[in-house]
């Protein structure tokens, strides 16, 4: 078991709480979303989205911002579909505080991507904010074009 008031211990105190928070009924309708075999807790976006705030205040009342950051990596690691967005979750409306570290750690997250939804999560709340902010970072999108892993190219593509 991690150390209490390390960023892996309250990952493992989030992943608790998000595996008994869900609804079994909802975690098999999910899968009717996704062409991936996906695992899911079942959990409501709006819910989520409400825990996910709740819990990024109370780390930054207790700990720094790079403790969130830390959580969060820990979070983006796993295989759930709630701990990917609950990453995303923890850190949307705060890409102004983030600088070019953290960028190039949500570009590393683009390698564990595995759904589209850790993916327009991960674009649409993260890396997009990001890259409006500062307009040089928009030089990466040409090298994840050239992306073997199709999650790398998804947010290149033109739309409909």
């Amino acid at each position: 078991m991690p150390q209490a008031n390390t960023p892996k211990h309250t990952a493992e105190q989030v992943r608790s709480e998000l595996r008994t928070g869900g609804s079994v009924q909802r975690a098999a309708g999910v899968q009717w979303f996704f062409k991936e075999e996906i695992q899911s807790h079942g959990w409501r976006t709006a819910a989520l989205r409400k825990a996910a705030v709740l819990t990024r205040r109370r780390i930054l009342r207790e700990n720094s911002l790079a403790f969130l950051m830390h959580v969060a990596d820990e979070l983006f690691q796993g295989g759930i579909l709630e701990e990917k967005v609950f990453a995303v979750f923890l850190l949307e409306k705060m890409t102004e505080q983030l600088g070019s570290q953290e960028f190039r750690v949500f570009e590393n997250w683009l390698s564990r991507v595995s759904t589209w939804a850790d993916h327009d999560g991960l674009v649409h709340y993260l890396l997009g904010p990001m890259l409006l902010s500062h307009p040089k970072r928009s030089q990466r999108v040409f090298v994840w074009a050239k992306n073997k892993n199709r999650w790398h190219r998804r947010h290149v593509r033109p739309g409909p």
